[in-house]
């Protein structure tokens, strides 16, 4: 089998997440900045086998696109056109923020790392990934 690879997209950063090549479980891969998340998805593609690439779909309250989708469909819409062969979907990401905040109190983390913006993008990712995997199995 070959890896899921989740994409919490930013104006500035970038969080991704993988699967293991199992698809047992979903972990953070790294916080990469916007303008360079093309190169790094090109460059993982060639040395990871991925399956498919799961983007998060920023929804408000009442299930409409937020402010961020205006950004979003450009950057799917090229992920498509650079990597044809990878299917790209798009997954709810509402609350994947707040959780990854709960995640981080859970575990422990000092406030300093708490503000770390890159490590929120990173543990939504992660969030995202984990929910797809989960609504997969439905």
């Amino acid at each position: 089998m070959s890896r899921i690879l989740a994409i919490d997209y930013g104006k500035k950063r970038t969080g991704i997440a993988v699967t293991d090549p199992l698809q047992i479980i979903a972990t953070g891969l790294t916080t990469v900045s916007t303008p360079e998340l093309m190169d790094f998805l090109k460059k993982y593609v060639g040395q990871e086998a991925v399956e498919r690439i799961v983007v998060g779909h920023p929804k408000q309250m009442n299930n409409e696109d937020s402010e961020n989708m205006k950004r979003i469909v450009p950057f799917v819409n090229q992920l498509k056109k650079q990597l044809p062969h990878i299917p790209v979907e798009l997954f709810d990401e509402r609350f994947t923020s707040v959780l990854a905040h709960q995640a981080m109190l859970a575990g422990g983390l000092k406030k300093k790392d708490r503000q770390n913006k890159a490590l929120v993008d990173e543990i939504s990712a992660t969030i995202i990934l984990q929910s797809y995997m989960e609504a997969r199995k439905c």
